[in-house]
């Protein structure tokens, strides 16, 4: 990835599925050209409760007036302005079994203390998210396929985290 000394002025929207490496990818571009990330799951969540969807909203609205911003989650039919206000939206998309595995691993690492997580892990909650993992391909991401159409102009796909990486530098040569 292109080194930068500088912040970048970019407004990234990254989506996938639970477990398709979103944070992480967020994360290595946020710290690499010092641009804040934004979770959603955090405009969402508080650990011991759901926001309302007026702070949540406020939240968001609040993130989009930025210069830059990294916005990452697999949240889509309330988050509209970020696909219209990103000058790049990535949409991640690896295997269904890597994101299973990657899915219990975090779950197992937030049970024993190795890593937090916005909201309390429960069972329940790890099968709910397997079960909507599996419907993402065929559900979800159509639908965001279909909401982002109008900007495919700034829209990529990607497998990995490589391909991210390889796409993200490319973009920044074109700018």
């Amino acid at each position: 990835m292109t080194d930068c000394k500088e912040m970048i002025v970019i407004k990234i929207r990254i989506i996938g599925s639970c477990g398709s490496g979103k944070s992480t990818i967020a994360r290595e571009i946020s710290n690499k050209f010092g641009i804040p990330c934004f979770e959603l799951d955090n405009l969402v969540w508080n650990t011991d409760h759901r926001y309302s969807d007026e702070e949540r909203d406020s939240k968001l609205a609040e993130i989009l007036k930025q210069e830059t911003w990294i916005i990452e989650g697999v949240h889509y039919k309330w988050v509209l302005e970020s696909f219209r206000d990103a000058d790049l939206i990535i949409m991640i998309t690896p295997n269904t079994w890597i994101r299973d595995y990657r899915i219990i691993r975090r779950f197992i690492r937030t049970r024993i203390g190795i890593e937090s997580w916005n909201y309390k892990q429960s069972v329940h909650n790890l099968i709910e998210m397997m079960k909507w993992n599996k419907k993402y391909d065929q559900e979800h991401f159509p639908c965001i396929f279909d909401l982002t159409e109008c900007y495919s102009h700034k829209r990529i796909i990607v497998r990995n985290q490589e391909d991210t990486l390889t796409h993200m530098d490319r973009f920044l040569i074109n700018r």
